[in-house]
């Protein structure tokens, strides 16, 4: 007859060694993804259905180098839902610089910074597992049930420590292809696209233009005496100057506009459905915005002054993108001659 206390030892190992076979399966199918949205989307979306854990969410230290690179990706609706953002001292406070898991059960409060901006509040115990890159904690993993005895203080940890140092391996993959494929089509300094992107682009949009029949202009933009910044405050100012141009000009288009740059301190804006009236209202904002506010160079004030092209579908002389993309530069060229 087997014995009661037997039956019992059997049955745990039995569930230890089924928990044991979901995280490595957990970790398998993970650890081929190179891409930041697929690899938190599988995640996250797995541990929930094998663990039936109500909520799962991916912390990143503000800053971190991949925080920074999710921030410039496409992101998802998932990722949205269950990606945050915190202050690096708030975050390691919160775990008290332990890398181990660390498991709370009952107030959470202190936590709720930890937590997905308006989600969770009433959940009763929570796992946090350190994720790592290149030895530095950057983040965590978290679980998080409406149960205060799910993630009780003292429980065994070690395979939630385990699947915490595959995804920190698989952040260092994913962090370096990704690096790979952000320098392929972004400019390194400033973060636009860079002009081969651009021109892709503006191939795509005037086929689609010419299909609609709808507008579609181009902007080539270009900056008043950039040499002279160089020449009399060093180049590291002269690229702080481009940075902030570059961040301007991004602000104040559309999510649908592309803006690129072009090379030098030369940058290209494509606008679709807008008509060359319409562009030159936005050239006059970008002049009334650079004039109010010119960058500080230790203390000291630079202008900011540009000159600009424009040309649309339906220019004389525009009848493909590479004629638009001409025209607009021969726009500027005639600018810059007349300001001499």
């Amino acid at each position: 007859m087997t014995n009661p206390m037997e039956e019992d030892l059997v049955e745990t190992l039995r569930i230890n060694e089924e928990i044991a076979q979901k995280f490595f399966e957990i970790e398998v199918s993970i650890l081929s993804i190179l891409n930041f949205r697929d690899l938190f989307e599988k995640l996250l979306t797995e541990i929930r259905e094998k663990f039936g854990v109500p909520y799962v969410w991916i912390s990143m230290i503000d800053k971190s180098e991949v925080s920074d690179l999710i921030k410039t990706l496409e992101s998802s609706k998932i990722l949205k839902e269950r990606l945050n953002v915190i202050n690096k001292n708030s975050f390691l406070n919160l775990i008290e610089n332990e890398t181990k898991p660390v498991l709370i059960s009952g107030d959470l409060r202190p936590y709720h910074q930890l937590l997905p901006q308006g989600q969770m509040y009433f959940i009763r115990s929570l796992a946090i597992a350190p994720i790592t890159l290149d030895g530095e904690v950057i983040g965590s993993l978290n679980q998080a049930d409406l149960s205060r005895l799910r993630y009780r203080p003292g429980m065994d940890t070690r395979l939630l420590e385990q699947l915490a140092v595959k995804v920190s391996i698989c952040l260092s993959n994913v962090t370096a292809h990704e690096k790979l494929k952000w320098f392929a089509w972004r400019d390194p300094l400033t973060g636009l696209v860079n002009r081969r992107v651009m021109e892709k682009v503006l191939k795509r949009e005037y086929k689609r233009a010419e299909r609609y029949k709808s507008p579609l202009t181009l902007a080539f933009l270009d900056l008043d005496d950039f040499k002279a910044v160089n020449d009399n405050y060093g180049h590291d100012r002269g690229d702080e100057l481009l940075q902030y141009v570059a961040d301007v000009l991004q602000e104040l288009t559309r999510d649908s506009d592309l803006v690129s740059r072009y090379a030098g301190d030369e940058f290209v804006i494509i606008l679709p459905g807008i008509s060359t009236k319409e562009c030159l209202l936005l050239i006059q904002r970008l002049q009334n915005y650079f004039q109010k506010n010119p960058v500080d160079a230790g203390g000291e004030q630079i202008s900011v002054s540009v000159s600009y092209g424009i040309s649309s579908i339906g220019d004389v002389g525009v009848n493909d993108p590479k004629s638009l993309l001409r025209k607009a530069d021969e726009m500027l060229y005639n600018a810059k001659e007349q300001k001499k």
